[in-house]
């Protein structure tokens, strides 16, 4: 019965932590939230940023952190391709917020994407954004070492977290989709993940220029 009481309180500890690094908004959240809105592969786009989720955290809980977090140049590269990456992201949301006729929440203005196209899409955004390794690889990572032979466990309710949060972001905002679509709606979403995206491209920016 201990054992089992460990598991548990170890998995809901998972579950806590990952639901901590993944409620604040940033790309990932902000390209599910606006592919739910538009109601286009939104449940596609929730399951790819949640395996990706799932391969970055067992990679930490398992002993990538250590590694990423000892090598400089890995991550310095990772942060300048998502500040790159992240200020284009946020231009196209700025430019669908300001352009003539009605805003589309779209990032790069365009009505209509491909399956494939958001798929490489998402992928980016996951991928090329050092702020997901830094709170999957690093800080999980290294919060799930810690639990030793239960770490397997704390891995399974951070990637659990995941799986319920990007979820319900698609889910909800399709169903809110008819009021979110509306043009002044759409501006005002369109001008918060713009500053969103720059702002964390500023602090990346600021983080690889001044801290060695």
């Amino acid at each position: 019965m201990k054992v089992r009481n460990k598991v548990l309180l170890t998995y809901f500890q998972g579950i806590v932590m990952g639901m901590a690094m993944i409620l604040p908004i940033g790309p990932q959240n902000a390209f599910v939230l606006s592919q739910g809105i538009r109601r286009q592969y939104a449940v596609m786009v929730a399951a790819l940023c949640a395996i990706s989720d799932a391969i970055l955290i067992s990679l930490g809980v398992f002993g990538g952190g250590a590694l990423l977090a000892q090598s400089p140049l890995l991550l310095q590269m990772v942060t300048w391709g998502g500040v790159a990456f992240l200020t284009w992201y946020g231009w196209g949301a700025f430019r669908a917020a300001f352009g003539p006729g009605d805003a589309q929440l779209n990032l790069d203005t365009t009505t209509s994407h491909s399956r494939y196209r958001i798929m490489i899409t998402v992928l980016a955004v996951t991928w090329l954004n050092p702020h997901v390794y830094l709170d999957t690889v690093v800080v999980l990572g290294s919060l799930g070492e810690q639990f030793g032979d239960l770490r397997l466990w704390f891995a399974l309710g951070a990637v659990s977290a995941s799986i319920i949060w990007f979820f319900s972001l698609a889910l909800l905002s399709s169903w809110m989709a008819p009021w979110l679509q509306k043009s002044q709606a759409q501006r005002g979403i369109n001008f918060a993940i713009g500053s969103v995206m720059w702002f964390i491209a500023f602090q990346l920016a600021k983080h690889a220029l001044f801290v060695q």
